[in-house]
């Protein structure tokens, strides 16, 4: 298993970001979830194993998103995220 934490910078609030990652992750074997940032970044923190999460990030990197994407920025976490499902954050 491996817990991942991304941060994505660009275009990337107010333009649907968080619902189509949600939508993407169904396809997947992966739990975390999705949230905007103040700073107009958006947070992704994912739990699997490492195939699906790279795949899913894949998924995400080739998919309509990519045109939005400036920067990825990606660090392992320690502590696996508590997370049912996927789901978007809003706090």
């Amino acid at each position: 298993m491996v817990s991942l934490q991304v941060f994505y910078e660009g275009n990337v609030q107010g333009v649907g970001f968080r619902w189509s990652v949600q939508h993407i992750a169904k396809g997947f074997d992966v739990t975390g979830w999705v949230t905007n940032l103040p700073d107009g970044r958006v947070e992704l923190e994912i739990n699997g194993e490492e195939n699906e999460v790279r795949a899913f990030l894949d998924a995400i990197a080739q998919s309509e998103l990519r045109a939005l994407i400036r920067k990825q920025v990606e660090n392992k976490l320690e502590k696996p995220v508590t997370a049912r499902g996927f789901k978007i954050r809003y706090d």
